[in-house]
Order: C-alpha cells, then sequence, then structure tokens
C-alpha cells in the first residue's frame, strides 16, 4: 500500500558531523521500505513507531528541500547530506515515482555533497546528474581538501551469499547487482564504498565471512569499508527484533540460542562484539589495502 504524505519539513540537520558517513543532514525521500529486510532497525524503533504501513511518499519533498535548501545556502550552510539513511532512496517505487531524482535535482541545483546510501543498482540511472553534484558540489571547509568528497555512493551489505541475501533481503537486487554497480561507479570516477551493516551475528561476522565481502569489495573498486553490528528493536509481530528471531528458527535455528544469549534483553550487542568487529576488520582492510572509514 503507498500512503501519500506532505512533509513540513525532509532536510534533518545534526549537531555535529556522524563520523561514520561524515554527513552533516540527512534526507529520505520515503518513509518504509519494498526491500523488506527482516533485521531494518526502523521497525520497532522511535523512528518507525508514527509511520503507518507501507509506502509512504513525501509528495511535497522537492518544495520543501528547495526552501530549506535555498535558506541553508543563503547562510553558506554547507554540509554533506546522507541521503537513505532510515529507507533505501531507490526503492522499486523511485523507478516510477522519481522522488529521489527529483531531490538530487534540487541538491545540485544548491550545490549541496552528498553521501548517497543504498541496496540498489537503479542509482544507475542517475549517474549523469550525481556527476553534476560531484562536480559543482561546495564542501564545509574542513573537509574542501578532501579527494572526491561531492557525491560519495556507498552500497549497503549484510552479506554477499546470494542464498542469505534471499533470505535476511528477499526483496532487495542481488549483492552481485549491488557490487556491479559500484564498479560502475568507480569507473566513473566516484568515491565508491561498502557499509557492512547491520553483520548477522555468527552468519556474516565470522572471520572468513567478513574477509570474503571486504574482498569483494576491494575486487569492484571499492575505495572504504564500515562495519557494524545489528541493533534489535520491540516485540511485536512487525518489529525487527520478532521478524529476525522468527526467521532464525525457521533456517538457522543453531543460531537462534545464541544470537539471543548475545543480546541478553538489549536492543544493543554489548561493547566487546563491537570493539571485536573493529578489530577484525580493520585487520583485513590493512591486508586488502581498503579503507576502513571514508576518510
Amino acid at each position: 500500500m503507498i500512503h501519500k504524505i506532505k512533509s513540513k519539513s525532509v532536510l534533518n540537520k545534526h549537531k555535529m558531523r556522524d563520523s561514520w558517513f561524515l554527513e552533516d543532514y540527512t534526507l529520505n525521500p520515503y518513509f518504509g521500505c519494498s526491500f523488506n529486510c527482516v533485521y531494518c532497525y526502523v521497525n520497532g524503533s522511535k523512528y518507525g513507531s508514527n509511520i503507518p504501513q507501507g509506502i509512504s511518499v513525501k509528495i511535497n519533498a522537492a518544495d520543501v528541500l528547495y526552501n530549506q535548501l535555498k535558506n541553508r545556502a543563503r547562510k553558506k550552510e554547507y554540509g554533506i547530506i546522507a541521503i537513505g539513511s532510515a529507507t533505501d532512496p531507490y526503492m522499486h517505487h523511485e523507478k516510477d515515482l522519481k522522488i529521489t531524482r527529483e531531490l538530487l535535482k534540487i541538491i545540485y541545483r544548491f550545490h549541496f555533497p552528498i553521501n548517497l546510501v543504498t541496496k540498489s543498482d537503479l542509482i544507475l540511472r542517475d549517474i549523469g546528474l550525481l556527476k553534476k553534484i560531484y562536480k559543482s558540489a561546495i564542501l564545509p571547509e574542513d573537509l574542501d581538501s578532501a579527494q572526491r568528497m561531492g557525491a560519495i555512493i556507498t552500497f549497503s551489505f549484510s552479506t554477499m551469499d546470494l542464498e542469505m541475501a534471499r533470505i535476511f533481503e528477499p526483496s532487495a537486487p542481488s549483492p552481485l547487482k549491488r557490487l556491479e554497480a559500484m564498479n560502475k561507479l568507480k569507473e566513473e570516477g566516484f568515491l565508491v564504498g561498502a557499509c557492512l551493516m547491520p553483520l548477522l551475528p555468527f552468519i556474516s561476522d565470522t572471520p572468513d565471512e567478513l574477509e570474503t565481502m571486504i574482498r569483494k569489495v576491494k575486487d569492484y573498486g571499492g575505495d572504504f569499508v564500515l562495519t557494524g553490528g545489528m541493533t534489535l528493536f520491540g516485540n511485536k509481530s512487525s518489529n525487527c527484533r520478532f521478524q529476525y528471531y522468527n526467521v532464525l528458527k525457521k533456517h538457522f535455528p543453531e543460531v537462534l540460542k545464541k544470537t539471543k544469549l548475545i543480546f541478553d534483553n538489549s536492543d544493543y550487542l554489548p561493547f566487546s562484539y563491537q570493539r571485536r568487529i573493529f578489530k577484525l576488520s580493520s585487520d583485513i582492510c590493512a591486508k586488502y589495502n581498503i579503507k576502513n572509514s571514508i576518510i
């Protein structure tokens, strides 16, 4: 079901720049997502509490963004806009609705840089527009010396195993399509990389799986790899904790008990887990000469 909604604001300003994705602003053209990733943190989190079931389209997003960016540009408050922090900007509906494309046109008009996060090869449709943004973007002064920062493209993966992806990301484009799209964008001169978030505990976070994924990112031209653990919110049937545990029960019963133990009734994995994953991924990135951060 598609809901048409109007928003008073579509651009959200951070108090300080995010250290992972380097964004100063976030922008999400849609609420909800057609990729149906069972682990999606939005389902059960505060971000999804007031979102109706189905897909919500911000039909006035272009007009609202125009006014917001016009005001920010006049004040010279340039900063990186993260597109797709809460829902994929290139979900299936974007092919016809073109909401993301219209927003990119406005971003180009006001010369803001972007970090676009997606699971979809549909992004290739907008290469020409992304090139314009990349070339014309005005970066914040402290990032002005960085290379190719006008348009950063980050592809999201929880696994690169085709069968695993069909289970956990049933409606998303295949990992191979994402890798091929990343390679194409690299050839076009963009700064590209992978966000391995969330890693699936005891499934895609093992040393062998992590090395396989990072090696593939390198092979397909990636400049950087970001890694992170899973969050599981809520206990309602529509929440990610409920959905994720149900999938484990069906497909990976041997992993279910271990996953529950490591979460220990928390929404988040323990710091010791995060520290281990960061150390492991950093070592593998060093082995393959690929950055474990964007800059």
